[in-house]
């Protein structure tokens, strides 16, 4: 099979979460540990960090990522979904797993995969897995795709474990309370492994502080510790949660670990996460005049915050390229949307994706502007055409709407 042959298998295996939505959901990690031990167990054969959260742990991946690769270590990188190439979520120092690797990995395991029907997202985990192992990395940040407890990611062993945060995302399947959702997050948790939380909840701290305490793991809460300020190429106010969680987190290794990652590699790695990792859609600007932002927050933490920025940059007029997912719960995230902006209503183009003339409706009870376009392409180009060069446009409300205009 070739490259693209081999890609569209997989997604067709079993449903793509990311893609399809619940139907793809498995809550079993029976899948993932077969398939570790078909492969001689990769996930031991390499150090790593795991980080969870509902909001930012693309963003804290990445940014530990580059400040790993500025101290001089070789950092494999394990992120989700993908915006362009399926590549992009397996990443070596930067550079995608090699389409001879995927095409390989699936050739070679591919009786295994189809009779042990392992998913998408299974035997992604396990790809990734495989690589880092054969390309003996130091280290390896691993997010986790979903939830935490039983996300397939959870078979490693990391060095430290991270959760950014707690938001009410894919309720249906990790609960409807913050408690319940930090509990499923909580999963990552493993005895005697130091954990860092990013942001310090009420409803929240309890239940990590429990799951640390049974499994005598160190716990730290990053916005109470760490009181320097950092700067990023990643833009966006909100990055100073992420800034914090992964200072304590490097300090937490460089106390329990045998990793040396100094000041200078540090401020560096924060500098450089764009050219060191390459990762896009967060705060990204497109182009100016008129200014172009995207980004891939989705749900109502993520976009509060964003509309928080949005509401500190200077222009005439706002131009919103907006869509969503059907499984998405807008009504907890259309209250938050600018009343004086122009919305161009769009579906992105995977199935999950909600139907334009739906998002239009909802749009409209909620007194918005808005009018419908048949792709998200298009919705920019009538967001172009209608824009002065003092406007501001952005674009965002899915993963799938960034993916198709970066």
């Amino acid at each position: 099979m070739t490259y693209n042959e081999t890609v569209n298998w997989m997604f067709k295996q079993l449903p793509m979460y990311q893609r399809q939505g619940k139907t793809a959901f498995k809550k079993d990690l029976s899948n993932t540990i077969n398939l570790a031990q078909h492969l001689n167990h990769p996930e031991r054969q390499f150090k790593s960090i795991h980080v969870a959260g509902t909001n930012g742990k693309g963003s804290t991946s990445h940014m530990l990522a580059s400040i790993l690769q500025e101290a001089g270590y070789k950092v494999g990188l394990y992120t989700s979904p993908h915006l362009k190439d399926f590549r992009e979520r397996i990443k070596i120092n930067g550079h995608c797993v090699s389409k001879q690797f995927v095409i390989g990995f699936i050739k070679r395991n591919k009786p295994f995969l189809e009779s042990h029907k392992l998913s998408f997202f299974e035997m992604t985990v396990g790809m990734a897995f495989d690589y880092f192992a054969k390309q003996k990395v130091d280290i390896a940040v691993v997010e986790v795709g979903l939830g935490g407890r039983l996300d397939s990611t959870n078979i490693i062993s990391p060095e430290v474990s991270v959760i950014t945060n707690i938001g009410f995302d894919h309720t249906q399947f990790l609960g409807d309370t913050y408690e319940a959702i930090a509990s499923e997050k909580a999963g990552i948790i493993k005895t005697n492994v130091p954990v860092v939380i990013g942001e310090t909840q009420s409803a929240t701290q309890p239940v990590f502080r429990d799951m640390a305490n049974a499994r005598q793991a160190d716990i730290y809460f990053a916005d109470t510790l760490v009181k320097a300020n950092y700067s990023s190429d990643l833009k966006g106010n909100y990055q100073i949660h992420n800034i914090k969680t992964v200072v304590q987190t490097i300090d937490v290794l460089n106390k329990t670990t045998s990793f040396n990652i100094s000041e200078v590699n540090l401020k560096m790695g924060l500098l450089r996460v764009i050219p060191n990792t390459g990762l896009k859609g967060r705060w990204q600007v497109v182009s100016e005049q008129p200014r172009i932002i995207c980004d891939t927050a989705h749900n109502k933490e993520g976009l509060s915050l964003v509309v928080e920025q949005l509401n500190s940059e200077v222009h005439n007029q706002l131009h919103v390229v907006f869509g969503v997912v059907n499984d998405k719960n807008i009504d907890t995230i259309l209250p938050l949307l600018p009343k004086v902006a122009i919305y161009y209503c769009c579906k992105p183009n995977v199935p999950r994706g909600l139907d334009a003339k739906v998002l239009y409706s909802s749009l409209e009870t909620y007194g918005l502007n808005a009018a419908v376009f048949s792709s998200v392409v298009n919705a920019l180009k009538a967001a172009k055409l209608n824009a002065q060069p003092n406007d501001l446009i952005f674009v965002g409300g899915s993963t799938f709407v960034v993916a198709e205009i970066v």
